[in-house]
C-alpha cells in the first residue's frame, strides 16, 4: 500500500547568512491511509512548517515530499494546486472560512473550483455537513455560527470529495475543551474512511486521540511513540 504522505530527509531553511533560520532538519515521516498522527513540540520547533510543506503550500529546501507516492517537486504549481483541491484537506486554527459565503457554499467551494457542477458540489457539501452534525447550519454565514460550528464547517470543507490527506494546524486552539475534544473525535472519525490525518497540537490529552505522536524540537524529529491511552480509552473514561 502506498503511503498517503512521505517526507524523506526534508529540510527547510529561511533566509541566509546571519538571518538564516533552519525550520526543519532532515525530517523523515510516513503516514499511512487511515492513520492519524499528532505532531507535538515547543513553539518554533517546525510543526506548522512541516504541515505547509506536506500540503504543498511551500516547498522544502531539500529532501523529498510524496503525496500518494507522487513527488511534489515533479509537479508544476498548477498541478500542485489541483492536488490540494482534490486530495489534500487543510484545517486552519482560524477556520479560514469566506465570510461572504454560507456554510454550504464554503464547503462546496473546493469542488466547484475543481470544475464540479454547482448542484453536485452543493450536494456533496451538504453530505459532509450532515456527517459532522451541522447540516442545519448550511444556509448560515460564518459570523452567524459559534466557534465550534465554524470549526466543523472547516473540517467538512477539508474532507469533502475524495480527499486522501487531512492536515490540521492547531484545529482546537480557538475552542474550549469540550469543543476541542469534539474536533479530535471528528478527525479520528475521518480516518475510518481511509483518510490519512496529520494534526499539530500542543495538548497531550488531545494528541492521545492519534495513533502515533511525533515530537519535534529545533526542526528535528526527536521521538515518536504510540499515543496512549487512545480514543477508545478516552471514551470509556468519559462514561465513568
Amino acid at each position: 500500500m502506498t503511503s498517503a504522505l512521505q517526507l524523506r530527509q526534508v529540510s527547510k531553511v529561511y533566509g541566509s547568512g546571519p538571518t538564516e533560520v533552519r525550520a526543519l532538519r532532515d525530517v523523515d515521516l510516513s503516514v499511512e491511509p487511515g492513520e492519524l498522527v499528532a505532531i507535538m513540540g515547543p513553539s518554533g520547533s517546525g510543526k506548522s512548517t512541516l504541515l505547509t510543506i506536506a500540503g504543498s503550500l511551500e516547498a522544502a529546501s531539500s529532501g523529498q515530499v510524496l503525496v500518494d507516492g507522487v513527488d511534489l517537486a515533479s509537479m508544476s504549481r498548477s498541478e500542485q494546486a489541483k492536488l490540494r483541491r482534490r486530495s489534500v484537506g487543510y484545517v486552519f486554527q482560524d477556520f479560514n472560512l469566506l465570510p461572504g459565503l454560507t456554510a454550504a457554499e464554503n464547503v462546496a467551494l473546493p469542488l466547484e473550483l475543481d470544475g464540479t457542477g454547482a448542484k453536485t458540489a452543493r450536494a456533496a457539501g451538504l453530505e459532509a455537513l450532515e456527517e459532522l452534525g451541522v447540516a442545519v447550519q448550511a444556509p448560515r454565514f460564518p459570523d452567524e455560527l459559534s466557534g465550534g460550528e465554524r470549526q466543523r464547517v472547516a473540517i467538512a470543507r477539508a474532507i469533502v470529495g475524495e480527499r486522501r490527506l487531512l492536515l490540521a494546524d492547531e484545529p482546537t486552539g480557538a475552542l474550549d475543551s469540550v469543543n476541542g475534544e469534539a474536533v479530535m473525535r471528528l478527525l479520528r472519525a475521518a480516518t475510518t474512511r481511509g483518510i490519512a490525518g496529520v494534526v499539530v497540537t500542543h495538548e497531550a490529552h488531545l494528541a492521545s486521540w492519534a495513533d502515533r505522536v511525533v515530537f519535534l524540537r529545533d526542526g528535528h524529529v526527536v521521538d515518536q511513540t504510540l499515543a496512549p491511552p487512545g480514543p477508545e480509552s478516552l471514551l470509556a473514561a468519559g462514561d465513568r
